[in-house]
């Protein structure tokens, strides 16, 4: 007698949710509210696992390693792993900074048994993404990965970071096997010991000695199923993680540059620091710039920390996006559209989204969202947005009797939150 196939499913893909068993018929006979409950799940997914804490490291030194093996060359995502890791590594790199404008981000490069940096640790998105992008003619895709070498390489510079900061490692593996010199579980030991937080992200499948890794340093692994989950998988390291036990709480030093000119004369032509140095864009004379308020060094572009005095450089808009991550918009209450149209209709009747004016369909848009605040409704599309980029309630900051209340409940921020001089 023939065996019976197991049932179950591997254990990368335990979380994945078979939609085709989801869908199912209305008492019309159509699936248009079967799909469009899943894809209002899948939209919210990222949303509802994010959580309020009261201490993050918002000031983030996180290294990328990046996977440059011989496996990256399979073509399970189009048109292969690599070119489809560097698509989403720009995309990553852009909403990084977006969020975490006072963080700072370096890659590095895995092949051929060996570890090399592609870019150092920095606070300029434009440099890191130019460094990637180079990668797609300038590096040939051989041999194995070292993990070990990644590991103790990225080690090497966030040991060096200050205590009251937050330092992470985010792995990009493509390949089963590892070429380590030594003994790979002393390298965690020493990232243990640090306080360095390490998170997996494995393009074939699920890897002990990765998930081992993630386990022992607080971080989260995750093996991909196709390119979009990839990309889900991959965002959800953008917002700043809960403060470790090791991290200190101090004030930090910080300057908010300024133009340096005279009453009644145009600036003089002076060079920046940031490119005085670089062999890839020369520095230039040019009149505009920040200036350190410490040594008045010049840069071209904010936030940098000051290479001359060390001190970091900042603008009131980098904190204000910063501090939002502190306290986030509450989760709105999700609703039946049906329930407050035909069941408990109001007055006046919701018939449009209060952001964007769309016209809510009962059987395309199913639920809606309200604010507990100000009682507007919204659809999803903007619930996600609100969330995830505004960060700001539309109907809050838009009626003054529900600003006011909003700006009597917002709670007083810790002082272990960020301190600035």
């Amino acid at each position: 007698m023939a065996e019976e196939e197991d049932p179950k499913e591997y254990r990368w893909e335990t979380g994945y949710e078979k939609t085709w068993e989801a869908i199912k018929e209305d008492d019309d006979g159509l699936i248009e509210g079967s799909v469009s409950d899943i894809i209002q799940k899948a939209k919210r997914k990222r949303q509802a696992m994010k959580r309020g804490f009261s201490k993050l490291g918002m000031m983030r030194h996180l290294y990328v390693l990046l996977d440059c093996s011989e496996a990256m060359t399979v073509p399970d995502l189009k048109p292969t792993r690599f070119i489809c890791s560097l698509k989403l590594l720009e995309l990553f790199i852009e909403e990084f900074f977006d969020q975490n404008p006072i963080s700072q981000l370096g890659v590095i490069a895995m092949k051929a048994k060996r570890a090399e940096k592609i870019s150092e640790l920095g606070g300029s998105s434009r440099k890191h993404i130019k460094a990637v992008h180079a990668l797609n003619n300038g590096v040939q895709l051989v041999g194995e990965p070292s993990l070990q070498n990644g590991l103790e390489l990225a080690l090497k510079t966030l040991r060096m970071i200050p205590q009251h900061a937050s330092r992470e490692i985010l792995i990009i593996m493509g390949s089963l096997t590892s070429c380590d010199p030594n003994d790979v579980h002393l390298t965690i030991e020493n990232l243990k010991t640090e306080g360095v937080r390490c998170s997996v992200l494995s393009l074939s499948a699920e890897i002990r000695i990765c998930k081992f890794l993630c386990t022992e340093t607080g971080g989260m692994f995750g093996a991909v199923l196709d390119d979009a989950h990839y990309k889900d998988q991959l965002l959800q390291h953008i917002d700043p993680p809960q403060a470790g036990n090791q991290q200190e709480f101090s004030l930090i030093k910080m300057g908010f540059p300024h133009g340096k000119t005279e009453s009644g004369k145009e600036p003089p032509l002076t060079m920046c620091m940031c490119h005085i140095d670089s062999a890839d864009e020369p520095a230039k004379l040019t009149s505009g710039g920040y200036h350190c308020p410490q040594c008045y060094s010049k840069y071209c572009e904010l936030p940098v920390e000051c290479s001359a005095c060390g001190l970091t450089l900042a603008s009131a808009p980098h904190l204000a996006r910063s501090y939002h991550h502190l306290f986030p918009v509450p989760h709105f209450n999700e609703l039946p559209l049906e329930q407050l149209q035909v069941l408990e209709p109001r007055d006046p009747p919701v018939t449009n989204c209060y952001a964007c004016q769309k016209t809510l369909v009962i059987g395309t848009d199913k639920m809606v969202y309200e604010c507990g605040a100000c009682q507007q409704v919204f659809c999803i599309d903007c619930d996600i947005f609100i969330h995830e980029t505004l960060h700001s309630c539309v109907g809050c900051t838009t009626i003054p009797a529900s600003a006011q209340s909003l700006q009597a409940r917002k709670p007083v921020p810790p002082p272990h939150s960020l301190s600035v001089i």
